[in-house]
């Protein structure tokens, strides 16, 4: 690998951001991985030193110019309007690091990864936090927390969702839940994760009898 590369996986904070950390351990050698709402390309960073075949697709311009000058190979685009012209099983995962939320149609969208992808991971701010319930049951209003940081009318998150919320989606939807975890910003969650976590991962597959 070379040194400028080594030099910028330096500076990525790792001990406050857990998520990346475990998806990077999920994932093997040589496999083909599509990151969605890839962001500054963070974990891309991490898969690409691992040689992992990775590419991403991001629709914020400032993010799309700071992965190709980080050698990544990242398509503008919106996953919102379309991934139809990817192959079935084209890839061994589909990421989504907290992307999720912010799509319009998110059941829609978990289908068509599910479609495209082996394995898909997802991973999302976790909305019953004791911190969020607490804010809401004392204040009555919707929280603005070091969690959730923004107010309603400029938040980027479309859709908020508990780990539960999720786990009854797969169950409707009879998806497969291969793997779970919870974190917050230090370390991962193992006692009570729907109240104590601050973002939940799943990975997801789908079912066989489909």
């Amino acid at each position: 690998m070379n040194t400028r590369l080594t030099k910028i996986i330096q500076e990525i904070d790792l001990q406050n951001r857990p998520d990346i950390s475990y998806i990077a351990n999920l994932i093997q050698t040589n496999e083909r991985i599509l990151d969605l709402g890839c962001g500054f390309g963070e974990l891309m960073l991490l898969l690409k030193q691992k040689g992992v075949r990775v590419q991403g697709i991001e629709k914020d311009e400032r993010c799309v110019i700071q992965c190709v000058k980080r050698g990544l190979y990242v398509h503008h685009g919106d996953i919102d309007h379309g991934l139809k012209h990817h192959l079935d099983k084209s890839f061994d995962y589909l990421i989504l690091n907290q992307t999720i939320q912010q799509t319009l149609n998110p059941g829609d969208i978990i289908k068509e990864c599910l479609r495209i992808g082996k394995k898909v991971i997802i991973v999302f701010p976790n909305f019953s936090h004791w911190q969020i319930r607490l804010s809401i049951l004392l204040s009555g209003k919707t929280p603005v927390t070091d969690l959730m940081p923004f107010h309603w009318y400029d938040t980027p998150n479309l859709h908020f969702l508990s780990a539960q919320d999720f786990k009854d989606f797969c169950e409707i939807e009879t998806i497969k839940i291969l793997q779970t975890a919870s974190f917050n910003r230090r370390r991962e969650i193992k006692w009570l994760p729907n109240l104590f976590a601050s973002l939940s991962l799943f990975v997801i597959a789908q079912n066989e009898k489909n």
